[in-house]
């Protein structure tokens, strides 16, 4: 049943926003057997990528007597969150269609201290062999049209189970304390108040980033400078 579409599970009334709300849509998606295997593997994936990323924070700790991280955040999107993603961009509500059609149902978040350690921890998640990546987009180097920077990479993960390994596609994000501060609230204001930005307010909203940028710019090449009094 995991592999149908809710038109076959639930005939036509799913579709029905009159009937079902969203909150009864993710219960009824959350019902389907196959969901908590989904969960499951998309769990198991973010736990297994978040861990290769601590183990690589701690080895560098080791050589360079300091943390390129900051701190890691993980995320699996919810049964909600799935069924309106699949509907906007038109493909089949079913677990199957989610599993080929959406990257980020895991994501995993690494804050870095500087610029350059987003690059290096980059540099040092994709040497690892089993670890493949699928699509690369740098919003660091060029921003989002709202200012939003951040280092986004989706990459197959192999989860170990104990019949078979599966590799699981998630989207991971790289990016400093001062573009996750930035973005944070940037999110909080844009989304969760439900309003649409004024032109206006946009405009502000990417100066903020811009200055918040250059900050980030300015703390890099100051702890360059220490380095060099090391």
């Amino acid at each position: 049943m995991g592999n149908e579409s809710f038109s076959k599970v639930f005939p036509d009334i799913i579709q029905d926003d009159e009937i079902f709300d969203e909150e009864r849509k993710e219960a009824i998606f959350k019902g389907i057997g196959g969901y908590r295997n989904l969960e499951h593997l998309y769990d198991s994936a973010i736990k297994t990528l978040t861990m290769r990323f601590e183990i690589l924070n701690q080895e560098f700790k080791v050589k360079y007597e300091r943390n390129p991280i900051h701190h890691i955040e993980a995320r699996i999107k919810s049964a909600r969150s799935i069924i309106n993603k699949l509907k906007d961009r038109d493909y089949e509500v079913s677990l199957e269609s989610a599993k080929t059609n959406l990257n980020d149902i895991g994501g995993v978040r690494v804050v870095c201290c500087y610029i350059d350690d987003v690059y290096k921890v980059e540099e040092m998640i994709l040497n690892q062999k089993d670890i493949t990546l699928i699509e690369r987009q740098d919003y660091i180097k060029e921003p989002n049209y709202n200012g939003y920077r951040s280092l986004h990479l989706d990459v197959s993960v192999p989860v170990y189970l104990s019949d078979r390994t599966e590799y699981v596609t998630c989207e991971v994000q790289l990016r400093t304390v001062a573009m996750d501060f930035w973005a944070s609230l940037e999110h909080d204001l844009r989304y969760k108040t439900n309003r649409k930005i004024p032109e206006e307010m946009g405009r502000e909203m990417r100066e903020a980033a811009d200055r918040i940028a250059e900050i980030d710019e300015e703390m890099q090449q100051l702890y360059k400078k220490m380095e060099t009094l090391s």
